[in-house]
């Protein structure tokens, strides 16, 4: 019974986000409205409001997120949906510079692997953290659409490859030069 209670407990707890809002500050506001504006149904803007708040954040928090929700009138169920179908929309802090691994079955034959474990070591961390100074975040992705380049990374948003582990260590220092 205890158990139940705790696991109830936690669930609901779970479920505060949905009744804390952190509100669009003026620079947002104004460019969602820019963006409704295109569509005949604000719910048509949900990718582009993500993409604004994360440009002002840097990740979309649940605060943020209830307010595009409000804004668009929809509910926070519906765009965590989107937000979380896209890997490009962070729904948690992430460092200054996101370096995205490919890890498909054509990035794998041809090096994933290695490349995955070079730069684990060098930054210090695995895949989905952040590095202590918070300058780099490392991710994998099913598919980087880059099969051509394999084994295929993003370094911000900028595609690279075919590249190996000494060019990758290379790209994540340069990053984090840029950042300091």
């Amino acid at each position: 019974m205890d158990h139940l209670i705790a696991t109830s407990a936690a669930a609901n707890q779970t479920d505060n986000w949905r009744a804390e809002i952190e509100p669009l500050n003026a620079v947002e506001e104004q460019q969602i409205t820019a963006q409704v504006s295109h569509y005949p149904q604000p719910q048509a803007a949900t990718i582009e409001a993500l993409k604004i708040v994360q440009q002002q954040q840097g990740w979309v928090s649940d605060g943020k997120l209830k307010a595009i929700a409000e804004r668009l009138d929809m509910s926070p169920d519906q765009v965590d949906s989107v937000a979380t179908f896209y890997n490009k929309i962070y729904r948690r802090p992430v460092g200054n510079t996101v370096i995205t691994l490919c890890d498909s079955v054509s990035c794998w034959i041809m090096g994933y692997e290695g490349l995955r474990e070079a730069i684990c070591r060098e930054l210090q961390i695995s895949l989905g953290q952040t590095t202590s100074d918070q300058q780099v975040t490392l991710l994998p992705t099913p598919c980087l659409g880059a099969c051509d380049k394999a084994p295929a990374v993003m370094v911000g948003d900028q595609l690279h490859g075919p590249v190996n582990a000494e060019q990758l260590i290379l790209l994540a220092q340069q990053a984090k030069e840029v950042q300091s």
